[in-house]
């Protein structure tokens, strides 16, 4: 009897999301997608809850790309096999054809998908970290699609009916309101009408992170952070009275601190 494997898939386009869970039936029928994900926050938390034996990563995603994905995959979910998902050609086939993890060049080509597959099922050992920190290295010079938009200095959100300027390195924290975002300062909270997802791209990758589903947090906002029994942590804020919750697979953002 055929093994059943499994695997989530994360892709930001639905129509090549489902192209290729539905290729992926064809080429891998034993193999079951237990999570369909659309941005690099749903496939960390997607990856520590069904500890998945393989993973299609796009690479440019909203918030977290493939690359930190998988570096966090390393932690919330350390067996996981990654395959990226590239848009690139040459350079990235450079890059993947090395090493334990495979590369998949959109559009995702039917022979192409089955090749990824047979090498999958013939791995008698699952990579180990070094091989996947080479990897992450050399990926790490690919352009990404957030690099080359500006970064924002200033949001106008509004508070009532104040329309406010913000000065974004006066925000302590963002955090998802339904299809709007809650942006909060030492001085008061305004609501944002941009969605959390389409926002963290906007952001300065080295101030601002995720650390839950729904929460950004500036990282010069933070006192301190404390790590629970659960392997979840819980954040301090220099200016705010309240504290906010670190899911576990963003636990490895802090392992430093």
């Amino acid at each position: 009897m055929t093994e059943t494997r499994t695997c989530i898939v994360a892709e930001d386009e639905t129509i090549l999301r489902h192209a290729l869970v539905a290729e992926l039936q064809r080429a891998w029928p034993s193999l079951r997608v237990v999570a369909e994900c659309e941005d690099g926050a749903s496939a960390v938390e997607a990856l520590a809850e069904h500890q998945p034996d393989v993973a299609f990563l796009d690479i440019r995603m909203p918030g977290l790309t493939g690359l930190e994905v998988a570096a966090l995959a390393a932690e919330a979910s350390p067996k996981t096999q990654i395959v990226f998902v590239t848009a690139y050609d040459q350079y990235a086939i450079d890059a993947f054809e090395r090493g334990a993890i495979d590369y998949l060049l959109k559009p995702v080509k039917p022979e192409r998908l089955l090749a990824t597959v047979e090498r999958l099922q013939a791995r008698d050992a699952l990579p180990d970290a070094a091989t996947l920190a080479a990897l992450l290295d050399k990926l790490g010079a690919l352009p990404n699609a957030a690099s080359a938009v500006e970064p924002l200095t200033w949001l106008t959100a509004s508070a009532g009916r104040e329309t406010r300027l913000i000065l974004v390195d006066d925000v302590a924290y963002f955090q998802a309101d339904h299809k709007y975002t809650t942006v909060v300062t030492a001085e008061g909270e305004a609501l944002l009408r941009t969605p959390l997802r389409e926002l963290l791209p906007r952001l300065d990758a080295n101030t601002f992170k995720q650390i839950h589903r729904s929460t950004i947090v500036n990282l010069k906002a933070i006192a301190g952070i404390v790590r629970d029994d659960s392997g979840r942590g819980t954040v301090r804020l220099r200016h705010r009275p309240e504290t906010l919750t670190v899911s576990q697979p963003f636990m490895a953002l802090f392992k430093h601190m």
